[in-house]
């Protein structure tokens, strides 16, 4: 095909100016996984259509210089369930822990609806608007039936991922408890080595656990509706203790009135409440995601809450144990999985858990006929 233009077979012989859509030439092989053209130049290089393999040294010097393509495939290094990358990817967290540790990792929850994606995009525009940097960790629902997620995150937050000091980074939760990849933990450190001063960790918040992404982040906010009703009350009461904060979105038009009275009895019923964090009194808020009123407010929480907690030791405390606890919930996902893959667990499995259904055999029973059948000893009779 040469250079110029060249009119589609589907033009008559005898066409005139009417059809004007012209075939151009098209860019050689060898990118995006296509092969190259037959004598085109990438062809006759030996273009190789895949990436190239980035070598530990590679991945951190990338993610050090703020390379967002580098930190991109680096997260998705840190995500694979692969042996190979797996052992790769604890080199390059390795070289990259001497630079972490300097945000203020904020983690946010809320039912369906109350709108989450928009106050992270009304919050993040407002922080990068005044230099910060920031790296958001929008966990997505995992289909049970297809195991698939929409991640459509990006395109709910879309000022937000158009502007240079945001990085969002959706991820599917695998049906992991509390909507937390298991992996969000390495992730927060490889964005913060990138640069990063402030963390979002979005969590699905479907009434699961938040257990976990509290044990990952400094400043845990709870986001609220008002008028919802009492269905929701479970969500509340066991997530509300946990918070630091409590914020009512879409406090803006005729819903203001009634966000602002759900403010005042929310922080009578926080009187009766253990703090979640020693030292630091959990308070109810009102803001508009729409609107942008109380954005600032909220964020000036977060920032005395730092400063506050830093004085006291809180802060670095809190740091050090949620590493311990990071050691041995890594520990319990190792035992786990060497568990399920044992041969002679997977040569078992089938036919005790069908004598548990059937009922012949107790619960009890069937969980140390697996454990003994883990640990290379048989169920003595009797036992």
């Amino acid at each position: 095909m040469s250079d110029e233009k060249q009119r589609p077979e589907w033009v008559p012989e005898k066409g005139g100016t009417e059809y004007t859509t012209n075939v151009m030439r098209g860019v050689e092989g060898g990118h995006d996984g296509m092969p190259p053209q037959p004598g085109s130049q990438a062809a006759r290089q030996g273009s190789n259509p895949r990436r190239r393999q980035l070598s530990v040294e590679d991945h951190v010097e990338g993610v050090l210089s703020g390379d967002r393509t580098i930190l991109a495939r680096t997260i998705t290094l840190v995500e694979s369930n692969s042996a190979a990358h797996m052992e790769q990817a604890q080199e390059v967290l390795k070289h990259l822990i001497p630079h972490t540790g300097n945000s203020i990792r904020v983690g946010i929850t809320g039912v369906p609806g109350v709108g989450k994606s928009s106050f992270i995009e009304a919050l993040g525009t407002f922080l990068c608007d005044r230099e910060h940097k920031l790296a958001v960790l929008a966990v997505d629902p995992t289909s049970s039936v297809t195991r698939g997620s929409i991640l459509g995150d990006k395109t709910r937050m879309e000022n937000l991922s158009r502007d240079p000091n945001a990085f969002i980074r959706p991820s599917p939760t695998g049906g992991t408890l509390g909507g937390v990849t298991r992996k969000s933990r390495e992730t927060i450190l490889v964005c913060e080595a990138a640069g990063f001063d402030v963390i979002l960790v979005e969590t699905v918040g479907v009434g699961q656990s938040e257990i976990t992404v509290r044990s990952m982040v400094d400043f845990f906010l709870l986001l609220m509706l008002t008028g919802a009703g009492d269905e929701l009350q479970g969500i509340k009461k066991g997530v509300i203790e946990l918070a630091d904060a409590l914020l009512i979105n879409k406090a803006d038009g005729e819903n203001k009135l009634r966000a602002q009275t759900a403010r005042s009895e929310y922080n009578r019923a926080l009187h009766y409440l253990a703090p979640a964090t020693e030292g630091w009194k959990t308070k109810a808020y009102t803001c508009s995601a729409m609107t942008g009123e109380g954005i600032d407010n909220i964020w000036d929480v977060i920032q005395t809450f730092r400063q506050q907690t830093g004085e006291s030791g809180v802060f670095e405390k809190r740091r050090k144990n949620q590493t311990l606890d990071w050691v041995y919930s890594m520990v319990e996902e190792h035992l786990r999985s060497r568990f399920f893959n044992h041969p002679g667990v997977k040569a078992e499995r089938a036919q005790v858990e069908h004598a548990v259904v059937e009922g012949t055999m107790p619960a009890t029973v069937a969980a140390q006929e697996l454990l003994h059948t883990f640990e290379g000893r048989e169920l003595r009779t009797g036992n």
